[in-house]
């Protein structure tokens, strides 16, 4: 069996954060990860709020952070994880079995789905969680957007750019997203909002998605929905003490387990900002490497 000191689960910007400080401090660790480094970094279109960028891409960014982690040479093992025994400290992967001294849970969140009837079956067959990864395919067409927060109208201008037309649909009557995304999206003249509406019905062609209906019965043509409605933490694997599914961590980012850590946003938290996982997975990984030189 395979031992380390730290394992990391989850690649994204609080894993890989953690990885680049335990690796400086010459710490044994090994990142699991069973899709794309960075994790929903990936799908962010723009981002303008990160220190040090005025504006970059959300997968440049996060090929940004995982060439830094691989300078210092981490384990990687991309694979599913199939049990998690927090008591004995031992992950099983597909492959393996792995024991660790520290284990620091960074597996993020994933998107909500509206659970309405043929949506699994209809994801990437014309519904998308993500605008900069497929709106390309949507060049000159009528995409609509579920959602009202900073997620929604920034996939919402970002397709504009793209498509003919671009539908926002919002259960509310107010966006929530920052006001500097209202007012571009206020000048954005291809781009309409359906406030105080709800989606209850996908018309399907020919096993794609043809148009949507809405709760006042009123039928929308579109080519593509993306979906921006909120996330659903990945908390599940791990035995550790949860609140609505998020994780909860004292002020060291420590769960109630032996040596168990989280961060990023799989854990309860006030704000779920690049740069607070940033900040979460550098404090973890120093908790680590304190306790190492204390011989703890």
């Amino acid at each position: 069996m395979e031992e380390y000191n730290t394992i990391i689960i989850g690649s994204g910007i609080a894993g890989m954060t953690s990885g680049i400080y335990l690796k400086r401090a010459g710490i044994n660790i090994l990142i699991i990860e069973n899709n794309m480094p960075g994790g929903e970094l990936n799908k962010a279109n723009t981002i303008e709020n990160y220190p040090g960028y005025e504006s970059i891409n959300g997968t440049d960014l996060a090929m940004n952070i995982y060439n830094q982690l691989n300078s210092y040479n981490p384990d990687y093992l991309f694979e599913d994880i199939t049990n998690v025994d927090l008591d004995n400290n031992i992950i099983t992967t597909t492959s393996k079995k792995l024991k660790y001294k520290n284990l620091i849970i960074a597996t993020g969140r994933r998107s909500k789905t509206l659970g309405l009837e043929n949506e699994d079956k209809l994801i990437g067959h014309g519904i998308s969680f993500c605008a900069s990864c497929d709106g390309a395919l949507y060049k000159d067409k009528t995409v609509t957007v579920v959602g009202g927060a900073n997620t929604a109208v920034s996939d919402a201008l970002y397709l504009s750019k793209i498509c003919k037309k671009v539908y926002i649909i919002y259960r509310k009557d107010n966006l929530r997203s920052e006001e500097i995304l209202k007012e571009r999206l206020a000048q954005t003249t291809n781009v309409e909002i359906l406030y105080n509406r709800e989606i209850t019905e996908y018309i399907e062609e020919n096993n794609k998605i043809k148009a949507i209906k809405l709760d006042n019965n009123q039928e929308i043509k579109t080519d593509c929905l993306f979906l921006a409605i909120g996330y659903i933490p990945n908390s599940e694997l791990f035995n550790v003490e949860k609140i609505n599914g998020y994780i909860k961590v004292d002020n060291n980012y420590k769960t109630n387990k032996k040596n168990v850590y989280a961060c990023g946003d799989v854990i309860k938290k006030d704000l779920y900002q690049l740069v607070t996982s940033a900040s979460e997975g550098a404090i973890t990984a120093n908790n680590i490497i304190e306790n190492q030189e204390k011989g703890v």
